[in-house]
């Protein structure tokens, strides 16, 4: 690759961008833009090597937001697209942008096989607990209880944890942060493109319009954040708290909380 140094502006394409404003998904988006020139420099990937796929939903208009080679796929199925893209050019350095709807309904089946089958993908998984662009149904990863359009009495279902099915599908990458932590999520990013097999991260995005604060009282409130939150770091011990005075030990088959002296 040539000395050239990418900037995020090289991944921003012309088009403008159409979520709502205060939506999670502006926040997630940067940090991709700012990922992937240290992706390129790190891997050493030309920027044309870069391509997005995305299925259907909020997040997957992703693909238009970003100056690389992109294809917006159907309903559910971007993971089975993209399996075939990084089979057909292995060269490619391939991500899929899909929802909670998106990979865990329709596209259930193809994203548990896709990590199964630990094709080389780097997906990131919008997770807002709803329906964005179809207007507010409940969707697999929605708390129990949840009243939506479609649920007007509660949902009667569990919801789905990501992580939980990566584990159980034998993935061997996977990350969790949240819209808000820019700099976690462009950390995750470059951590998913050097692992080499199929590599989740789940981004716990907020909904303004159908499912506003969702993950707020569990890791987006910022007076209690650092309390409920433990940001792993390979090699790094285990603290969490606003002094990072805290840590976890396991205690009669239950996780304790210890302040470290």
């Amino acid at each position: 690759m040539a000395d050239y140094k990418y900037t995020p502006a090289d991944f921003k394409s012309d088009q403008e961008v159409r979520w709502c404003p205060g939506c999670g998904d502006h926040a997630i988006l940067s940090a991709v833009q700012r990922a992937l020139p240290e992706i390129a420099d790190a891997l050493d990937t030309p920027h044309n090597l870069f391509t997005f796929v995305s299925g259907i939903g909020c997040s997957s208009r992703f693909i238009y937001y970003m100056k690389t080679f992109g294809f917006h796929s159907v309903h559910g199925r971007a993971n089975a697209v993209a399996t075939g893209v990084k089979t057909a050019n292995p060269r490619l350095s391939v991500w899929v942008t899909t929802g909670d709807g998106d990979s865990l309904a329709i596209g259930g089946n193809h994203f548990i096989h896709a990590i199964r089958r630990n094709v080389d993908l780097n997906v990131i998984l919008f997770n807002n607990e709803i329906y964005g662009l179809t207007k507010g149904q409940y969707s697999p990863t929605s708390k129990l209880g949840k009243i939506t359009k479609t649920s007007p009495y509660g949902t009667v279902e569990k919801p789905f944890n990501p992580g939980e099915l990566v584990i159980g599908a034998k993935g061997t990458f996977f990350a969790r942060t949240i819209d808000m932590e820019v700099q976690l999520s462009k950390e995750c990013m470059i951590a998913a493109a050097k692992h080499k097999g199929m590599s989740v991260i789940e981004a716990l995005q907020n909904c303004v319009i159908f499912n506003d604060k969702t993950h707020y009282d569990f890791a987006a409130d910022k007076a209690t954040r650092a309390e409920r939150t433990v940001t792993l770091r390979h090699g790094e011990k285990m603290l969490f708290g606003a002094n990072k005075e805290k840590g976890l030990v396991f205690e009669n088959m239950k996780l304790k909380v210890v302040t470290v002296g």
